[in-house]
């Protein structure tokens, strides 16, 4: 089944919900990652996370950077998400371990860690100084920590699942989650909508099971939804794990570092690598490379 995001609004507009599946997006990070399963799940969750809120935002030039960092194994975990849905990630260490839990699931909480930060950022493209939120990590699942900040640092009431399923091969078996947000305006006549909906949430799949059963991004809509209120899908999306590093950006990014820095670069007869920590790409950078770089840094 192809990834998908869709978004969908009650008819009394209380409510907007966003459902997502990843699966291939999640297993085109850890092919390239080459991540375990703990890694896997925490980036998986915080990659599906970034897809949805990134077509949250109106404006078209705005980036969402999710970033945790705890103080578990995996180190500093970053998303980056265009406004169509096309995401990036790492984390500082995808060959990170932990014994599963008591319940037999992966053990993402301490993984990430429950002390350290989560800070979204906003980058409207225009040249502006970029909006930061920051809360303190609460359990380092994920989907929790995202919860509390909407509630804390944006003062919106939302609801966030989101799962994936690790196979015995460590690759992706599904993946998958959903947003519910209350829209500005909604009245005291919503709150029994509001009460069903929570109703379900303690009764529904685990949003990776979902998938893993076939369920559309739509179709988790029907299953949150269905028998509640009515509701209509606004649009849809296509989620995907986009890269958008380039040899010119990494260019201007070794030029950024100053002429210092250059210049001790430009000493080594074996030049310098970089690695791209989105895809793991390397950009190589001989002797005569660096002393060109160094020259544009002079001028």
């Amino acid at each position: 089944m192809a990834d998908k995001i869709a978004i969908a609004i009650t008819d009394n507009a209380a409510l907007r919900i966003y459902a997502a599946t990843t699966t291939e997006l999640v297993k085109e990070a850890q092919k390239m990652h080459k991540s375990l399963p703990l890694a896997t799940a925490a980036l998986g969750r915080t990659l599906t996370a970034g897809a949805m809120m990134s077509v949250m935002q109106k404006d078209e030039n705005t980036s969402i950077t999710i970033q945790f960092k705890g103080n578990g194994p995996l180190g500093t975990l970053v998303v980056v998400a265009d406004p169509k849905g096309a995401v990036r990630g790492y984390t500082a260490n995808p060959q990170a371990d932990l014994p599963l839990r008591p319940d037999g699931k992966i053990d993402v909480g301490n993984g990430i860690g429950k002390n350290g930060y989560l800070n979204i950022i906003r980058d409207l493209g225009n040249g502006t100084q970029p909006y930061v939120g920051q809360v303190e990590l609460q359990t380092g699942e994920v989907a929790e920590d995202i919860t509390y900040y909407y509630a804390i640092s944006e003062q919106t009431p939302t609801a966030v699942s989101l799962g994936v399923l690790v196979d015995r091969d460590f690759t992706p078996k599904s993946a998958g989650g959903f947003i519910i947000q209350m829209m500005p305006g909604w009245s005291p006549d919503d709150e029994k909508i509001i009460s069903a909906i929570e109703n379900k949430l303690k009764t529904i799949l685990p949003v990776s099971t979902m998938v893993a059963n076939g369920y559309s991004a739509e179709d988790i809509i029907k299953e949150l939804l269905d028998g509640v209120t009515e509701y209509h899908i606004l649009s849809t999306e296509t989620p995907k794990y986009k890269c958008t590093c380039s040899r010119r950006r990494v260019e201007k990014a070794l030029i950024s570092i100053g002429e210092k820095d250059l210049k001790s670069l430009a000493e080594d007869e074996n030049g310098t690598e970089v690695n791209c920590n989105f895809c793991d790409k390397i950009y190589k950078f001989n002797k005569a490379d660096v002393a060109e770089l160094l020259k544009k840094c002079t001028r």
